[in-house]
């Protein structure tokens, strides 16, 4: 290639899932594969979907565009499920279904932001998130991660950062890498905070439905004027195991989502129509299966962190939840890269290195449960608790 590219875009990492998995080449063939890498489910979706999905093919009308926001009893069987697991005041108009949570963020941030605009993200934060802000031209201003709090955000820290150029306070919860949850009422002060300060709160709630014990996640979907100051990220592929259909939603008040459309007509007209139907099933009849699924995860956490206590373990758990472990490396000097190409070598582990989750942060990794299945998380311990440091 002879011609220049974008140096915004020279200047991002490369997809680190992409980077990572090509170290498998070099794993020891005499291990079976552990793979904490990935955040998806294991499980796939239930049959009746797949049954329901293969009648919905069938109509010529699934092979169309719907509007660019979605159909409008799709995003009224969403604001249903919203009613029921945040007691929200939401209606359609209120939303705009998009390809993944990935673009309901590029969404959000270029109807938010001008190249040169600030952004407050948390770290650990999410690494698409800085990858996207960083394409843009728009600033990432990182608030600091504390292990004593498990990276939960701090509101002094975070108002202490706000500048003029400041249009958002970006946090995900619960916390991918970390797996915590931010508490609600943390949640409504930052909310108090971006009201004060004219910002936007945007909260990426990829795994709302995999808190423990099913808790509402807060409660500013019930305040009616909720889309004064909060936008709301949202991805349908964990809840019902619908990755690859990149189901996601960008929830905001009707105002914001007019202007976020100008833009979704430009950059993928609609989400699928299949994806669609997908949605629309899954909040209209899989709530219980929903629920078994949490209960599922919230067990595999429950035994790793039970394993990860255990005596003789270099490894430390930081932070975690049922989705994610976050974990300090006994590898002093050597950045979590380094630290995972000897895990996927020497013990047949697959994971990612912390300082993909932003700067200050190669003394950690990240583990994901979705790829792991019960029975097999004291296996995957052992070769924590095994690995030689010194070497």
């Amino acid at each position: 290639m002879k011609f220049p590219v974008s140096p915004l875009v020279r200047g991002v990492h490369p997809p680190p899932i992409s980077e990572v998995k090509g170290w498998l080449a070099a794993a020891s063939p005499e291990l079976p594969l552990i793979d904490l890498c990935q955040a998806i489910p294991d499980y796939p979706p239930p049959p009746e979907l797949i049954d329901h999905l293969e009648t919905v093919m069938r109509d010529p009308l699934t092979s169309r565009y719907s509007i660019d926001e979605g159909l409008p009893e799709v995003r009224e069987a969403v604001c249903r499920g919203y009613r029921e697991l945040y007691g929200a005041c939401i209606d359609p108009a209120q939303s705009c279904l998009t390809i993944g949570a990935s673009q309901a963020l590029w969404l959000a941030m270029v109807t938010l932001c001008r190249a040169g605009d600030e952004v407050i993200v948390q770290l650990p934060a999410y690494f698409d998130h800085p990858m996207a802000l960083a394409s843009l031209g728009i600033r990432c201003v990182f608030a600091p991660f504390d292990e004593k709090t498990g990276g939960l955000p701090d509101l002094s820290t975070i108002e202490a950062l706000i500048t003029d150029k400041t249009r958002a306070i970006l946090i995900v919860t619960p916390s991918n890498p970390t797996g915590a949850v931010t508490p609600p009422d943390t949640v409504r002060e930052l909310y108090e905070l971006a009201c004060r300060r004219n910002l936007a709160l945007v909260l990426d709630e990829t795994y709302n439905s995999f808190i423990t014990g099913g808790v509402r996640p807060h409660r500013l979907f019930e305040d009616p004027d909720w889309g004064d100051h909060f936008v709301h990220i949202a991805s349908f592929g964990k809840t019902f195991a619908l990755t690859g259909y990149r189901a996601g939603m960008l929830a905001a008040s009707k105002e914001f989502i007019g202007h976020a459309l100008k833009v979704q007509d430009t950059m993928a007209v609609c989400q699928p129509r299949v994806t669609q139907h997908a949605v629309q099933y899954g909040f209209e009849h899989l709530s219980e299966w929903v629920t078994r699924n949490r209960v599922m995860m919230e067990r595999r956490h429950e035994v790793f962190r039970a394993e990860m206590q255990k005596a003789g373990n270099p490894f430390r758990l930081v932070a975690s939840g049922p989705f994610f472990g976050w974990v300090a490396h006994p590898c002093s000097g050597r950045t979590g890269r380094q630290v995972v190409k000897r895990l996927v070598e020497e013990a047949g582990m697959l994971l990612l290195p912390g300082e993909v989750f932003g700067p200050g942060l190669e003394g950690y990794l990240r583990l994901a449960f979705g790829n792991v299945t019960e029975d097999a998380i004291p296996e995957a311990v052992r070769r924590f608790r095994e690995f030689e440091v010194s070497s």
